[in-house]
């Protein structure tokens, strides 16, 4: 649901630039507060998996299109939805610099939409409300129920908030009931599908190391995993996931791409001919290392191949590879100017042992 350029004026992408911006430093300082030397390795490898999960588009069947993990909701739940806040708003930025996935003008609305809203808006009143329960201990059924309403408000939120800043910016010719009639069915589902990945992320650790946990689920008397094997454990899936597993990626539109074709009949939408366009479009392609998860050269031949999947792509690889190491860095960065002090990537045996 990463929008493009083409659907954002500079008014609408200016305005939800600065919201997102104040929401992202909101957040910042909220972490500042409340950080320990947990927080950086948990945001750093938290992100970088929900980075590489993004590269994995799964198919909708019987529609033709595809839709990806938002993650914003995975991470509120582990690291609460001020930190969650900053990471999502990181792996947002890195795609969109980095990547070319999403347009710099609309990089302030894909933030709003996909880490505000979940943050802000599914976790806290969805969420937290379907799965706290003063008089009884949580349950599995209460995690699934909760995972999966919360994450289907988010994405109809959050495909909403598409609409309206589309409709709003006036530079495309998509009009609002027939865009809005697609993009919410399509998102409906791929909230399914979200609700369900995210049950399984917060059913795992709530079984294992529930302190890991943002503090809102009840401690789970099973143990069996260690703060270190877990983080471990994520940091390899996540290098797997971007490696490996991107290559079994749909090649099919995603819901935002998928109605925006059948609404318009394009596969691309024009870009307005205005030097706001020109210009941010040119950093982005100076910027881009590897846009479209791809190595640049490969750019100019995608088109005359002959699609396969899985698409063995070394490109994909090492795009994944990198765009998981820079979001550990940023957050890594961000730990040394927020709190002024250096994290390690994993926690010591002194915090590991705090936590038995």
């Amino acid at each position: 649901m990463h929008m493009a350029d083409a659907l954002v004026s500079p008014a609408v992408g200016m305005t939800f630039c600065a919201v997102s911006a104040g929401f992202v430093v909101y957040a910042s300082r909220k972490v500042s507060v409340a950080s320990d030397d947990m927080k950086a390795p948990l945001m750093g490898i938290l992100g970088a998996f929900i980075f590489a999960a993004q590269m994995i588009n799964f198919s909708i069947p019987g529609t033709g299109s595809s839709g990806h993990l938002g993650g914003g909701l995975i991470l509120a739940a582990l690291l609460g939805k001020h930190a969650a806040a900053v990471t999502m708003a990181s792996v947002l930025f890195i795609q969109a610099f980095m990547f070319a996935d999403g347009g710099l003008l609309a990089l302030g609305c894909n933030i709003f939409n996909l880490a505000v809203i979940p943050c802000y808006v599914a976790y806290p009143f969805i969420f937290q409300k379907l799965i706290s329960n003063d008089s009884a201990d949580i349950s599995q059924g209460r995690i699934n129920a909760a995972s999966v309403v919360a994450s289907i408000v988010a994405l109809q939120f959050g495909a909403f908030a598409v609409v309206m800043q589309t409709y709003s910016s006036e530079v495309s010719e998509l009009p609002f009931f027939h865009f809005l009639l697609l993009m919410q069915p399509i998102h409906f589902a791929i909230g399914i599908v979200e609700g369900l990945a995210t049950s399984s992320v917060v059913s795992f650790v709530w079984k294992n190391r529930p302190e890991l946990l943002s503090g809102e689920l009840k401690s789970s008397s099973s143990r069996s995993w260690s703060v270190r094997k877990i983080l471990y454990m994520t940091a390899f899936a996540a290098i797997f996931t971007g490696a490996v597993l991107s290559w079994f990626a749909s090649s099919a539109p995603d819901g935002l791409e998928w109605s925006t074709m059948r609404v318009s009949g394009k596969e691309e939408l024009n870009v307005p001919d205005k030097p706001v366009y020109s210009f941010l479009a040119a950093i982005q392609s100076k910027l881009a290392l590897f846009p479209d998860y791809k190595f640049r050269i490969s750019q100019n031949t995608e088109n005359t191949a002959v699609e396969a999947w899985p698409e063995v792509n070394a490109g994909t690889s090492i795009s994944g590879l990198a765009g998981g190491l820079s979001i550990v860095l940023l957050m890594v960065l961000f730990g040394k100017i927020v709190n002024r002090k250096s994290f390690s990537l994993v926690p010591n045996q002194s915090i590991e042992e705090s936590t038995e």
